[in-house]
Parts: structure tokens; sequence; C-alpha cells
């Protein structure tokens, strides 16, 4: 069933969003982790890794704080991310 996102801050329209393609295992991965700099979302972001390479054979992680919460990552994280990667988990936390 499609997914259907509505943005409050403009007018609704229908527009399709190209989703990567999720893979069948986690096993061998490396997950980037995306701290938003809320408290405690390093810790939340720590906890999600731990659990993914425990249970799910994620192979290893990297976690990056942005410069705030309200702002998307800067152009040096989205590019580590990207080549060091191969999924990536935001965090929120409080």
């Amino acid at each position: 069933m499609p997914i259907q996102i509505f943005d409050p801050t403009t007018e609704a329209t229908a527009r399709r969003i190209a989703y990567a393609p999720r893979p069948s295992s986690l096993a061998g991965l490396r997950v980037g982790l995306i701290d938003n700099t809320k408290h405690n979302s390093d810790q939340l972001l720590l906890r999600i890794a731990s659990i993914l390479e425990r249970e799910h054979g994620v192979k290893a992680h990297l976690i990056r704080r942005k410069k705030s919460a309200g702002a998307a990552p800067h152009a040096e994280i989205v590019d580590e991310v990207k080549s060091a990667c191969d999924f990536v988990v935001a965090g929120v936390g409080d």
C-alpha cells in the first residue's frame, strides 16, 4: 500500500517519493547514526546500534552529531555517511 505524506506547512499535493530498496538482511551492513543533539539522543542511538549488532548482525556503526535539532546534517556528515554506511538511523532524544 502506498504511503501518503502530508506537509502541514504547504498546500496538500500528491507526489511520489522514491524510497531506497530495503535490504533482505542487516547482517554485515554498516549503520550510520545521526544524533540530533537533543538530550539522550546519543544514548538512544548507541543502544539501537548495540541491538542491531547483537541481534541482526550489523557489522559496525558510525555516529555523527548534527549542529542542532532543527537543522539538516551538514554536508560533511552526509558525504561521510554516504560513503561509509549502508543505512542510517536518525535519533530523537528527550
